[in-house]
């Protein structure tokens, strides 16, 4: 003769307050809410992983550009020419080189940064907005 009897994990807790008369909140506005908020978390993930590819992608071409030129620079070298021409050259491409560095560090950085705060405002604005709908739903609990 098989059990008849529910088994424990067959109970539904939303069933079980929505059959109660006194409600302590609106369960379905609660699912809402974080609904809203995981798409939020969903959405900031997006804005970062966009990020971080953008700076990839720049850092990429930036090393490129650095293998071009450091190309250029052995080519110039190959070619016969006075030792004091060679050393201004050299100096000279250190210092485009340095320059050029600290460009692409910084620029590198303002992508990053951009990124992060982009991330950051979408979940500022959903934390916004669920401290806005727990103060409305507070309010209508207290109305009843």
């Amino acid at each position: 003769m098989a059990d008849a009897r529910p088994s424990f994990f067959d109970f539904d807790v939303t069933k079980f307050i929505a059959d109660f008369r006194f409600r302590p909140l609106d369960i379905e506005a609660v699912w809402a809410a974080q609904r809203r908020n995981i798409e939020a978390l969903s959405q900031a993930n997006q804005v970062a992983a966009d990020g971080v590819q953008a700076v990839a992608r720049r850092q990429m071409e930036v090393a490129r550009q650095a293998f071009e030129d450091f190309s250029t620079l052995l080519r110039d070298l190959a070619q016969p020419t006075s030792p004091e021409t060679r050393i201004a050259k050299n100096a000279e491409y250190a210092k485009q080189m340095l320059e050029k560095g600290i460009s692409h560090g910084r620029e590198i950085t303002t992508l990053a940064s951009k990124a992060g705060s982009d991330a950051a405002e979408v979940l500022h604005k959903r934390a916004s907005e669920g401290l806005d709908e727990l103060r409305v739903l507070a309010t209508q609990q207290t109305a009843r």
